[in-house]
């Protein structure tokens, strides 16, 4: 039983296809037998192409009309086009009953067919004849499930061929994927350790077990597991990202620029360094410095809404207010639903005095996402300003719920619910900021000059 399916060498696979496409021009004569005919048919499946797969399946039942295995394949395409009973049906009326990817075929048919049972049964049935190849038949099997993305059944069948052989390199890399599927992220970084165990010479292993600790996040294991993959193949672009972007996570901005310089190296698109390299510096706080490396990426890109929200942010950092709402505004007609563009915006606004506008471009920015406290309070401070004291109460509120710890949210709340003179409410917001802060006193009074002359501060 030939099981653990695989596919030729690219070069025979290239050279076979690219030889039948010749004859399909009339370019060049010659025959097909029935593995290479399968070789031409696989390769277009698995490509995507399954009209391309059906016309060279068609020419080999015309040369080999009695070729079960060819058949075979067009229950596969059956299966690629949805048609999974006319698949069922074929699959079950061959022969060669006992032919390996036959059976896995059947299992699949069965699965889309929801008939679930059927499927259990046959699998294993192929996991008890499989002698010396449980692991390997358990991978094949797994590997239909992932494509109906059924990740904790495939996880029952990898386990089960990992009990069989521990060091099963394909199996643990499908072992380490599911378990990132649902969420098992300890397990999956175990699942990669095991296979660096097994070959620690592999960078693919190192990069993704770096992979997982930056997602958890752990940086500091994310990075040492980076510098291992990059120690094997040093010309890896996406190591070298990956590294540049743990070391600005940690907050070692030069590190991160010579990281992102190195990626530029070899990326295909340079805008992308530059943009990651230009808000390197803005952390940094080197703003002239992140504005030409923000517009190196508009040179290559110039409808980059991050490069265009970089340039307007660092211009709002040196105040020169205009120029940030000049660029904010550039970002925000590329992408109008970016809530962060039109906090900006709004800030930027508020820079030049024009809070009536600050305010819609604050309200807009909550519209698009809601779960914004620091700019539900920044709305509350406008409608303060304006006098509006009980719509500034409900929006002080509305930020209290989302979050009680923002600055002065006790001070504000406690001056709003004064201006509307419900002052016992005033006072229990007030005792709550002067809990956090001896000073509150003193500016509620800056806020409320009123309250000197009033029986508010007497008990």
């Amino acid at each position: 039983m030939n099981r653990k399916l695989s596919f030729p060498p690219d070069d025979d696979f290239n050279d076979t296809v690219k030889r039948y496409e010749n004859f399909l021009t009339g370019t060049a004569t010659g025959y097909f037998d029935v593995e290479e005919l399968e070789t031409i048919v696989d390769y277009y499946l698995r490509k995507g192409r399954t009209k391309d797969g059906a016309k060279a399946l068609e020419l080999g039942l015309q040369l080999h009309p009695q070729s079960a295995a060819l058949q075979t394949k067009r229950a596969k395409i059956y299966l690629a086009v949805g048609d999974f009973k006319k698949a069922f049906r074929l699959l079950d009326s061959l022969a060669e009953n006992d032919d390996y990817e036959l059976q896995l075929l059947k299992i699949e048919a069965l699965i889309k067919l929801s008939r679930e049972k059927e499927a259990q049964l046959l699998c294993n049935s192929l996991i008890k004849n499989a002698n010396d190849d449980i692991d390997n038949v358990c991978l094949d099997i797994a590997y239909i499930y992932f494509g109906l993305l059924n990740f904790e059944t495939s996880l029952i069948y990898l386990l089960k061929g990992d009990e069989f052989n521990k060091k099963n390199i394909d199996l643990l890399f499908e072992l380490a994927f599911c378990y990132e599927q649902i969420a098992e992220n300890e397990k999956a970084i175990e699942a990669y350790n095991r296979i660096i165990d097994v070959d620690p010479f592999m960078p693919e292993a190192w990069f993704n077990l770096g992979q997982m600790y930056f997602s958890i996040p752990d940086y500091n294991n994310a990075l040492n597991a980076y510098e291992f993959s990059l120690s094997l193949n040093e010309h890896d672009s996406l190591a070298n990202l990956q590294k540049a972007h743990t070391h600005f996570q940690l907050g070692q901005y030069e590190k991160a620029i010579q990281g992102y310089k190195e990626f530029e190296k070899y990326a295909f698109e340079a805008w992308q360094a530059k943009l990651f390299i230009g808000e390197s510096y803005e952390k940094m706080e080197k703003f002239d410095v992140a504005v030409d490396y923000y517009k190196q990426a508009l040179l290559i890109n110039p409808d980059n809404f991050d490069a265009l929200t970089g340039i307007g942010i660092c211009y709002l950092e040196q105040e020169k207010y205009a120029l940030s709402i000049e660029f904010i505004n550039k970002a925000i007609e590329i992408n109008d639903e970016a809530s962060e563009a039109w906090v900006y915006l709004a800030e930027g606004l508020i820079g030049v005095n024009d809070n009536e506008n600050a305010l819609q471009a604050y309200l807009k920015s909550i519209s698009i996402d809601p779960e914004q406290p620091d700019t539900i309070m920044a709305i509350a401070n406008i409608y303060m300003d304006k006098d509006e004291h009980q719509t500034a109460l409900m929006y002080y509120l509305a930020a209290y719920e989302m979050d009680n710890t923002l600055e002065y949210i006790d001070l504000f709340t406690a001056a709003a619910f004064f201006k509307i003179k419900n002052f016992t409410a005033a006072k229990v917001y007030l005792k709550k900021a002067t809990d956090q802060n001896l000073d509150a006193p003193k500016l509620f009074l800056e806020i409320c000059p009123e309250a000197v002359n009033s029986h508010f501060f007497k008990k």
